[in-house]
Parts: structure tokens; sequence; C-alpha cells
């Protein structure tokens, strides 16, 4: 089983991933899309995470495969139907997460009108840092987040640009699935995503929360 584990040592076990998508106003212009009426919210599985220093894997199926840096939220106590003034009392602490996207298979599947499922959910498709705790950090929503590619910066922003703040996340995602300690919440990319191939090297920074490093092949 998956687990992340904090600088303290404590570790917590990694039930299921949820990610937020279209939560950057450029990011959504970048893509083409259209701003959502309600949150998007998609599920990778916990056989998706990848360490830093590990490598992410290009199935054969795709051709196109994307980087999408993002700021990611550790859950650490169970909650449904959580009210959002209180959402940030179930945070443990953040992570560096990189949701990478099979691009030519999503979007094949959205022509098709079919789940995005692999072309988010494959193996390797969610490289994590190790986390560090929520008092550590200070606002979630003022930090910058960058991503380069090869030591090219491919993309660069600030966690204030957020559409959806975390405590509207948190409260959203526990009316429809149940939150327990060590799920992941991916709050969303900025824009700037683009391809890698396999050599590439991917090096994600947020401010105050750490580092990501990973290959791919």
């Amino acid at each position: 089983m998956k687990s992340v584990k904090f600088p303290d040592g404590e570790s917590l076990h990694v039930g299921k991933i949820l990610c937020l998508g279209r939560n950057y106003a450029e990011h959504i212009r970048e893509m083409k899309a259209e701003v959502a009426p309600v949150p998007v919210v998609f599920i990778k599985p916990s056989t998706a995470l990848v360490e830093s220093g590990g490598s992410v894997v290009i199935p054969p199926i795709s051709n196109d495969l994307h980087h999408e840096v993002e700021l990611v939220v550790v859950i650490g106590r169970p909650g449904s139907g959580i009210p959002a003034e209180e959402a940030m009392a179930y945070v443990a602490g953040y992570a560096v997460g990189l949701d990478m996207t099979l691009r030519d298979v999503q979007a094949d599947a959205k022509k098709r009108g079919l789940p995005w499922s692999v072309a988010k959910g494959f193996d390797t498709s969610a490289p994590l840092s190790a986390p560090v705790r929520r008092e550590q950090v200070g606002d979630p929503h003022a930090l910058t987040i960058d991503l380069r590619v090869n030591g090219s910066v491919r993309q660069s922003s600030n966690t204030g640009h957020m559409i959806m703040r975390i405590p509207g996340i948190i409260a959203y995602c526990s009316t429809v699935f149940s939150l327990e300690a060590g799920d992941l919440i991916f709050t969303g990319t900025p824009e700037g995503v683009g391809r890698v191939v396999p050599g590439d090297r991917i090096d994600a920074h947020i401010a105050s929360v750490g580092s990501l490093t990973v290959g791919v092949r």
C-alpha cells in the first residue's frame, strides 16, 4: 500500500487521490475550455504515485505525455460533509505533485464522450514530493509554483490564482467522497502545460512546500 511520510516520522496510507481540473483561469484558456459550472473532479489510484527521484513511464498507448504541476493537500483526519469554514482543520500538510496526463488519450476520450481514467490514472502518473506540515506553509494561496523541463521554465505562477480555494475544494469533495486520513487532493495546475519525452528531467517547486524531481522514460 502506498503512503506519504512526514519529516517527523508520521506515515499515512494513501487511499485515494482526488484531482481538481480547470482551477486556474489561464490554464482553462490555454486548453480552449470553459469555466465549469461545478468543480471538475477526477480520481487517480494510489498506484499512480511515484516518489521524487523516480521516473514517469510512458505507457505504449500514448505518444503525447504532458506535465501539470500542482499544490497537493494531504488530508489528516476523516470527514464527510465538511463545512468550508472548518475544512482547514482537516489538512495535515501539503506536497508538490505532478498530474501527468496522456494528452492524446485524453483528447480521444473527450471526443468520444468517454472517461479520462486511463489518460490520468496510469502507473507513475502522480509524482509526489515528501509532504510538509500545514503549519510550516502559512497561506497556501500565496505560494509561487513553477516547473522546469531540462532546466527551462515551462510553468510559473502563484497559487493565489486558484479559482476555487482549498476550503471550498475540501468542502465540495467531502459532499461526494468520504475523506480519510492520507487522502490526497491535487488542486489544479496553472498555465504552461506541455509535452515531455523520454530522457527529459522535470523539476517542480512550490515555495515553502518543497521540490520534486522525476525523469521520463
